[in-house]
């Protein structure tokens, strides 16, 4: 393998023409003048920790705060993911301050990477702040092979794998459910597809909330968005969703690492991918329904992304309950495409199919304890683009194709200053409009190829949009959560396989 594996990345030489430049340069430009939050307006708390104070904005009912280490900030400025966050401390019932992780970018409502907590009886719900893809997540498989012992067959067990797991927008699996199968899978979730024979009941212990949220209820999903996910169970899908093979290259806690089951040099399997069509529906339904209802409950919001309502009314109560039942969606998605990858294993390997570490949520709200100040309080936590941290549990941060990703676990200084949230990944620092511009897809596909990784993908532009360059340093980011208290480094990964719809 070439390439920093120090710091999580390899080197691209990537091609793009001057004349996409140019014209790439000018929109960043255009976009730079309509961002309203200046640097001028942050206080700096700590090295890795940052604030926009509620007096900034009369709107403002807390005030917003962000991680990022001092180098991140001009990036953080360049797009309008300050701004949206400052929309977000305007809410209704919010408690303590709006919240980012240094993987912030702009989003829908939220901006990824968004955490904000709401007391359940004064505050609201609101879609903008959990994301289009419900419970888009990441589960770890870990093998007990050593990577030198398997190299030769990685491109192998990478085509098996692409071969088994279906992906791509549209594309369907070939194991279907009729749609009172579909009904108990978004009830049960994963705890649904183990008691169906795809999966073991030792799976459910390792996955937060055990894979299933009971708040569910599958009346309140739309037959529109069950048509949508009726073919979509065990599916990759598309975008920044993926299978990648990787191994681990560093361990950083071998106390950690023994609890997950992890050495230097195993080869894991990361699965990233959600509630597909099926979750975008969801919000689809409820932000149209949130529009119509908000003025009825007197609530007026800066930016028409954020509809909401209050949490206990009856459209939060739907919207919350549908949201749950598309959680369970996701988690039984990734539930059969670990039964995929188990069957692909075994059909080119001897030793035990992998293992699962441990599956965090990405996108989802649930009601949860905390303290603020001396008083332990239920809130009910908007995670958008953040995974939740709690102490002693796994927290896998998948890095951009083709760069080093993490495994952490959570401490105790999560609870006291994030709600129990760490980052999610490397953020997005170029659009994927601007990426495909930039990038050439097959010439990115052989340089990943030299650097040592195969490569499955059904598109050649799809894979540009998810190049190295157009996501911030996996390093950088990592490394301020750690220093924040909020999350320990266990172990780093780098990829040797990659399966792209």
């Amino acid at each position: 393998m070439g390439g920093d594996q120090q710091r999580g990345t390899l080197t691209l030489g990537i091609w793009f023409s001057e004349k996409r430049k140019s014209k790439v340069e000018i929109t960043c430009k255009l976009r730079n003048r309509n961002r309203d939050v200046e640097r001028s307006s942050i206080r700096k708390i700590s090295d890795w920790l940052w604030e926009i104070p509620q007096s900034y904005r009369e709107d403002m009912r807390v005030p917003a705060r962000f991680y990022a280490s001092e180098s991140m900030l001009a990036q953080i400025l360049a797009d309008r993911s300050l701004e949206q966050l400052v929309n977000v401390a305007t809410l209704p019932g919010i408690r303590l301050h709006a919240l980012a992780m240094p993987d912030i970018h702009e989003g829908y409502g939220f901006p990824i990477g968004g955490v904000a907590a709401f007391d359940p009886d004064e505050g609201i719900i609101s879609p903008g702040g959990i994301g289009y893809d419900i419970n888009c997540g990441v589960r770890l498989l870990r093998t007990g092979d050593h990577f030198a012992e398997v190299r030769d067959r990685i491109p192998d067990l990478a085509r098996e794998i692409y071969h088994q797991v279906p992906s791509g927008v549209g594309h369907g699996n070939r194991i279907t459910f009729s749609p009172e199968q579909l009904d108990e899978i978004l009830h049960g979730g994963a705890r649904y597809m183990v008691e169906s024979g795809y999966g073991e009941q030792e799976d459910l212990r390792h996955l937060e909330s055990g894979g299933v949220l009971e708040a569910a209820d599958p009346e309140l999903v739309s037959l529109h968005a069950r048509q949508r996910g009726l073919d979509q169970v065990g599916t990759m899908g598309a975008g920044n969703h993926f299978v990648e093979i990787d191994r681990i290259t560093s361990i950083f806690d071998t106390a950690a690492a023994d609890r997950m089951g992890l050495f230097e040099g195993q080869v894991v399997i990361q699965i990233h991918t959600g509630s597909r069509g099926l979750g975008h529906q969801i919000a689809t339904d409820y932000i149209k329904k949130m529009n119509q209802v908000m003025p009825g409950y007197g609530i007026r919001v800066p930016d028409r992304e954020l509809a909401c309502v209050p949490f206990r009314s009856p459209e939060g109560q739907a919207y919350f309950r549908a949201m749950s039942a598309g959680a369970n969606f996701a988690w039984a998605n990734r539930q059969l495409i670990t039964w995929e990858i188990r069957r692909a294993w075994s059909t080119l390997f001897s030793s035990p199919p992998p293992q699962v570490v441990y599956d965090v949520a990405h996108n989802v709200a649930k009601l949860e304890t905390h303290t603020l100040g001396s008083r332990s309080m239920e809130l009910l936590v908007h995670r958008k683009g953040a995974t939740r941290a709690f102490p002693g549990q796994p927290v896998i941060i998948p890095g951009s194709m083709g760069t080093g990703s993490f495994v952490l676990e959570g401490a105790p200084g999560a609870m006291l200053e994030s709600f129990g949230s760490s980052c999610h990944g490397a953020g997005r620092r170029m659009s994927r409009t601007r990426a495909k511009h930039m990038i050439q897809g097959s010439h990115l596909r052989k340089v990943l190829e030299e650097q040592g990784i195969a490569v499955q993908a059904g598109s050649m532009s799809g894979l540009a949009e998810e190049a190295p360059e157009a996501y911030k340093d996996i390093s950088e980011v990592v490394d301020t959560v750690a220093a924040a208290g909020i999350a320990r480094k266990v172990a780093q990964l780098i990829p040797v396989g990659i399966m792209k719809g």
